[in-house]
């Protein structure tokens, strides 16, 4: 619920990115033209030239992605909300499984499977729970 739209936001973000690479092609064509005209009219060095190409292609470049509203960091907005949800459910099932002996979660993992998976406490030995995740988690990758 949280990191599929989040994920749908982000392929739309890079979307945006890889179509801007053309337009920054060409403006930095464009732009390394102007500076060699304009540094050989004032006689600058190859350093200055150089200096004055990376300052000026940054500033179209983030003059571009203000336009789009497509700015790198944000496409990793998905990452930095699943980093604390993976951290938080792993510890939600350590303390689960390992912390609650004497408080009886033990006893309710024990009998409260359901299907072929009735002790939930023991591993699956078809399998199918950890396929069907990883099945899972890859489809919504792809999507």
């Amino acid at each position: 619920a949280v990191t599929l739209p989040l994920a749908a936001h982000q392929s739309r973000l890079l979307a945006k990115l890889e179509n801007l690479q053309p337009e920054i092609k060409k403006l930095a064509e464009r732009l390394r033209y102007e500076v060699s005209v304009c540094g050989k009219q004032l006689g600058w060095s190859e350093k200055v030239a150089r200096f004055h190409f990376k300052k000026n292609l940054r500033r179209i470049i983030t003059e571009l992605y203000i336009r789009d509203n497509c700015h790198p960091f944000k496409a990793t907005l998905l990452v930095w909300v699943q980093i604390p949800m993976w951290v938080c459910v792993s510890l939600a099932l350590r303390n689960c499984s390992v912390g609650a002996m004497d408080s009886g979660v033990q006893e309710q993992f024990s009998a409260g499977g359901a299907l072929w998976f009735t002790d939930l406490t023991a591993p699956d030995s078809t399998w199918i729970l950890p396929v069907s995740l990883g099945l899972v988690n890859l489809l919504i990758v792809e999507v």
